[in-house]
């Protein structure tokens, strides 16, 4: 779970002592991903109404269509990196020309109003960042990093590049939003392998984001349907990394099983709850024993 960015003068440092920690309430920083149609958005049904914002990037409402919450539609990358600084708060480790500083912030604030407007709002729901990823690509090549100094022709390295650096920046800044759980919704994406061997992976532009995003954020959980033998299959949640069918998961709050209820506010509760046992637990593990060494010819040999 994530922590604020520290707003303390640079140069300040201070011990958080143990009872402060424990007494923090940090939100969950997640990415719910599955199949076009599996039912990711329809989770907000799931989540209390009055106390979720819906970012709304997809413009696929239809599933949540009577859903009686807030919903901000985003429809450019600036706008998304501007909600992000005004959800996440300023970051001051960034230079005064850098998006998320102070000045972006209070620019921010101007436009959109107090933030103390988002203090009814436990979670952040974002739908999708595969869409998030297109509007930022689309804003990239437009920018001179992705234009060649040598030819002034488009140079889509240099876009690419640029659409790595500023999804990090922007997935960061949202992990680090204090006391409000961030949900972000992206599409699987499933491929076959040199040997014919299915993979999954997250639809998004560009690869550093996508092999970056699991170490960002919290809880990686894929909706899929589950087969089952002489059975319907179900649709449940995927939540551990070793699990047998090689969708793309992750737990960091070590409280989840590999299959949960498709449930995303149930699933909330259950990763709050205090651990059945300490977490040093965990790591304790039998190992096999020593299979016993067979003599071979020559020492059989010398010993006779």
């Amino acid at each position: 779970m994530s922590a604020p960015f520290d707003s303390r003068p640079p140069g300040g440092f201070r011990i958080i002592t143990a009872d402060e920690r424990m007494a923090e309430r940090r939100g969950i920083k997640g990415v719910l991903i599955g199949i076009s149609g599996i039912g990711k958005t329809s989770q907000l049904w799931t989540l209390d109404a009055g106390r979720t914002l819906f970012i709304n990037l997809e413009a696929g409402e239809l599933a949540v269509q009577g859903w009686p919450g807030d919903e901000v539609r985003v429809r450019s990358w600036e706008m998304a990196r501007d909600l992000a600084c005004w959800i996440g708060g300023p970051n001051p480790a960034m230079r005064p020309d850098q998006p998320y500083d102070t000045t972006h912030y209070e620019r921010v604030c101007a436009a959109f109003g107090s933030p103390e407007q988002l203090a009814k709002y436990d979670t952040i729901f974002v739908d999708s960042i595969t869409v998030a990823s297109r509007l930022c690509l689309q804003w990239c090549k437009g920018q001179p990093q992705a234009v060649s100094d040598r030819s002034g022709k488009p140079d889509l390295r240099g876009a690419y590049g640029l659409l790595g650096q500023e999804m990090i920046g922007w997935l960061t800044h949202l992990q680090h939003t204090p006391d409000k759980n961030v949900w972000l919704v992206g599409l699987l994406n499933k491929q076959l392998d040199d040997f014919n061997r299915p993979y999954f992976s997250l639809q998004i532009e560009g690869s550093k984001t996508g092999l970056e995003l699991p170490g960002i954020v919290d809880e990686v959980i894929t909706l899929a349907e589950i087969p089952r033998e002489k059975e319907a299959p179900y649709r449940a949640f995927v939540c551990t990394t070793l699990n047998p069918f090689g969708y793309p998961a992750k737990d960091r709050s070590g409280r989840l099983a590999t299959i949960e209820e498709p449930h995303l506010g149930r699933l909330m509760e259950k990763i709050r709850r205090p651990l059945a046992s300490p977490p040093a637990a965990q790591f304790q593990v039998a190992l096999l024993a020593a299979a016993p060494a067979t003599p071979t010819t020559s020492t059989t040999a010398q010993e006779g």
